[in-house]
């Protein structure tokens, strides 16, 4: 039985193990915990997203569906190996699974027993991860986004003293699930084991790679020269804001001008046009240009600080 990490020692844990960590929005207050408890906590879980594209994924991971609502997970492992941090607490990640396999996790049994069964809350008792994978058995596995699975399931279970036993797939838990599809979890537990044996990487340095914090990291400047990502929430009907403007310059000067007049301050569907036009510039298809700014579009963009 573990006590959850609060967000700043989970923050801490992950980079300690070396990972280069994002903070999204207001993960650290975004859960569901008035639907549900949260805790004891006894296990990390690991899932494919189903999906492609670092933002979208990330906002979907972060804001929820229709039917699901966010978070659905606690973190997001991109293909490069960093991780974006979507919530705190009570996430929409697990579901349903089989007790049997939760004692077994509890106990950190050599070896779960099938799961048969849907009637344990899991989302109570799990931090879970979400992988950036279509989930095909055709999408790769970059060994960078293996070595994050890794580093992030020893974070946890260093931070609660737990062994590579503490840590399953989705596949394990809820009948049905097939993911993270694309390797074994005996394969990753394995792993974890190894990394488990040795002290913590230490934090990344400003270049990314792990170096214990030994070299000093400039402060930022008080105006950084570009506009930080404000949400997709920020894009809606109604939104007024010089942001806005600059963005829309930055989309005429890439080609991307579908304005009559303008571009202005207010969102408005030339807004939600041309920055689908930038999206799918950057190759992005489908959902993913649906003209409604992501992260990784939106850093690309380059939106002058207003």
């Amino acid at each position: 039985m573990a006590t959850p990490l609060t967000a700043s020692r989970l923050l801490k844990a992950l980079r300690d193990e070396g990972l280069v960590v994002h903070e999204v929005r207001s993960w650290r207050t975004h859960n569901r915990n008035a639907k549900g408890p949260w805790g004891p906590m006894h296990g990390v879980m690991i899932h494919h997203t189903a999906t492609e594209g670092t933002g979208s994924s990330v906002d979907l991971c972060y804001d929820g569906r229709s039917d699901l609502p966010g978070p659905l997970c606690h973190g997001v492992i991109d293909k490069k190996g960093e991780i974006h941090l979507v919530g705190n607490g009570r996430a929409n990640h697990a579901g349903l699974g089989d007790r049997d396999v939760l004692r077994a996790v509890i106990n950190e049994d050599p070896e779960l027993p099938k799961d048969n069964a849907a009637d344990t809350d899991g989302n109570r008792h799990f931090y879970g991860f979400e992988c950036i994978n279509l989930g095909d058995g055709k999408d790769p596995w970059p060994e960078e986004q293996r070595v994050a699975i890794e580093k992030v399931s020893a974070a946890i279970c260093r931070a609660h003293g737990w062994s590579e036993r503490s840590v399953i797939g989705h596949k394990e838990w809820q009948p049905g699930k097939v993911d993270p599809r694309g390797f074994t979890m005996d394969d990753l537990r394995g792993r974890i084991k190894k990394r488990l044996a040795k002290a913590a990487e230490g934090p990344p340095d400003a270049d990314g790679s792990g170096s214990g914090g030994s070299v000093p990291v400039p402060p930022k400047p008080q105006h950084p020269p570009y506009e930080p990502f404000p949400g997709r929430d920020f894009f809606r009907t109604g939104a007024s804001s010089p942001v806005i403007t600059a963005m829309g310059e930055r989309l005429v000067a890439e080609g991307c001008d579908h304005y009559k007049d303008g571009p202005g301050p207010e969102w408005t569907e030339a807004d939600r046009t041309s920055y689908a036009a930038w999206q799918r510039k950057l190759g992005f298809r489908g959902k993913d240009a649906d003209g409604v700014p992501g992260r990784v579009s939106w850093e690309r963009l380059r939106v002058p600080n207003s």
